[in-house]
């Protein structure tokens, strides 16, 4: 069986990564986008859907 929580970790890090590497720039929209999907990736996650 895949291991999610550890791809879902995976990517988490990842998305935050880039949510500080754009902090750095003038992209507020892109950054936004970044930010929701993560808390809603988040959500779905701990809702255990």
């Amino acid at each position: 069986m895949a291991d999610y929580q550890e791809m879902y970790l995976t990517l988490f890090r990842a998305v935050t990564k880039a949510i500080e590497l754009l902090d750095g720039k003038e992209t507020a929209r892109a950054r936004a986008l970044l930010v929701r999907a993560q808390q809603e990736t988040e959500e779905l996650y701990i809702s255990g859907a």
